[in-house]
């Protein structure tokens, strides 16, 4: 699934699904540092919205998929190293939108950005399908 997208290029692996929860890690390094040597907000952002946009997708029917309409992400704490880890979790799925919460925490548990997501749930394009 990561083939071809930018989860591979950043190390994106997911790790964990659950009856409510979708998990994945990235390392922090040069791939996903700003200038100053932190892990960059946007790589977090991504993150967020890979997680978010991929548990979305398990939630919707065949012949439907999910486009993000809103994203947004407080960061709260700096990482220099090692891998964070991303949950994903729903605050509302319905048949038009939904809406999801994503925590990112560091390898000592410490919460590193909160995001969350609004998805509208679309008909996919035939060829899509």
């Amino acid at each position: 699934m990561s083939r071809g997208t930018a989860m591979e290029p950043l190390g994106i692996l997911f790790t964990e699904i659950g009856p409510d929860f979708l998990r994945a890690t990235m390392p922090v390094d040069a791939r996903t540092r700003q200038p100053y040597g932190l892990l960059h907000g946007g790589a977090s952002v991504l993150l967020a919205e890979t997680l978010g946009s991929s548990a979305g997708m398990a939630c919707v029917g065949e012949g439907e998929g999910v486009v993000g309409i809103e994203i947004n992400a407080n960061h709260v704490r700096g990482v220099r190293e090692g891998l964070v880890t991303g949950t994903a979790r729903p605050l509302h799925v319905g048949r038009q939108t939904q809406v999801w919460e994503i925590r990112i925490e560091d390898e000592r548990q410490r919460l590193v950005c909160v995001s969350r997501i609004t998805l509208a749930v679309i008909p996919l394009p035939k060829s899509s399908q």
